[in-house]
């Protein structure tokens, strides 16, 4: 393994989470935040040589606090928030009293927290806190990475392996699902409609698969359903079955997130094809690297549209999505 594929990897795998913890927090169906306390306390852990542990166990829902470390006298919030109103009311709750010797640190699990260290913040309890050197995020936590020794390095690794994901594939290959969002995001999208789809037929789909919490996501973006249509006919000019072969995979994934979740929430199965399509796209060699909002962006409208087209969820009787 080589040094750009192992800190891809780590970047890649730390994006993930974050994209998790967003949606968790848009439509709080994911138990994913304490999920995200014990990961981050294991990696500042390994990274540091901390003994950050869960405060939760033990006292559950202590205001300002999820992580503390006794013997180097830290305090940590994890939070998918990074505001500055967000810092100054950990900083302000009454918690913090019992631990005025400890250090206060701020990690911003979902978004970059350069412009928030750059703020100056209310200390009503004078509580150890420099914003420069106590908020993180995850740019400057793979900072500290570089600068760690081999051995350190390959506890990282396999840390974040074993929680987030798989071995790096060092060997990436093209897919047509890749090239689609690479034409999809050179389109102006702020303005479409789905005049071809019957909207009564989407909802009762809806209905039948008893789709909740995610509901808003389809009735955002079905509506470039034709727009990608178009884009599908202008893809198979190209070559027979491209776009066959994304719904394909689209119906594949799905499949797999039925059988590896016996629960079958759809709400969760939704989200889980959503991830997969996105791992997918970031994995393939031909993926030309778009921010993440528009790739989130893409990502989403092709889903809502393999829905559309009868190729994830059951069907409801007669369903019929086109107008005639």
């Amino acid at each position: 393994m080589n040094r750009s594929q192992y800190f891809n990897y780590i970047e890649e795998k730390l994006g993930i989470l974050a994209y998790r913890i967003n949606l968790k927090g848009k439509l709080n169906i994911l138990d994913l935040h304490i999920h995200s306390e014990n990961f981050y306390a294991n990696l500042l852990n390994t990274i540091n040589g901390w003994h950050l542990e869960n405060l939760n166990p033990f006292k559950q829902n202590v205001e300002a606090i999820d992580l503390i470390d006794h013997s180097n006298k830290l305090i940590i919030q994890v939070s998918a928030t990074n505001t500055k109103s967000k810092v100054e009311s950990a900083l302000a709750k009454d918690s913090l009293k019992s631990y005025s010797n400890y250090t206060f640190k701020f990690i911003s699990i979902s978004k970059e927290a350069t412009d928030l260290r750059k703020s100056t913040f209310a200390n009503p309890h004078s509580i150890k806190f420099n914003p420069n050197t106590d908020i993180l995020d995850n740019k400057s936590v793979l900072n500290s990475v570089l600068s760690l020794e081999t051995d350190k390095q390959k506890a990282v690794y396999n840390l974040i392996r074993k929680e987030l994901g798989n071995e790096i594939d060092f060997i990436k290959l093209d897919s047509n699902l890749a090239l689609i969002i690479n034409i999809l995001s050179k389109e102006d999208l702020r303005f479409s409609n789905s005049e071809i789809i019957n909207p009564f037929e989407i909802e009762r789909k809806i209905a039948h698969n008893e789709i909740i919490l995610t509901k808003s996501i389809i009735d955002q973006y079905a509506v470039y359903h034709a727009r990608l249509d178009k884009k599908y006919t202008e893809f198979d000019n190209s070559g027979s079955n491209k776009s066959l072969s994304i719904l394909q995979m689209i119906n594949s994934i799905y499949i797999n997130s039925c059988v590896s979740f016996k629960e079958k929430d759809s709400d969760f199965i939704f989200l889980r094809v959503i991830e997969s399509v996105k791992d997918k796209v970031l994995n393939s060699a031909n993926y030309v690297t778009i921010p993440i909002d528009e790739l989130e962006l893409c990502v989403n409208i092709i889903v809502v549209d393999a829905f559309i087209r009868c190729k994830i969820f059951e069907n409801p009787q007669d369903y019929n999505y086109a107008l005639t």
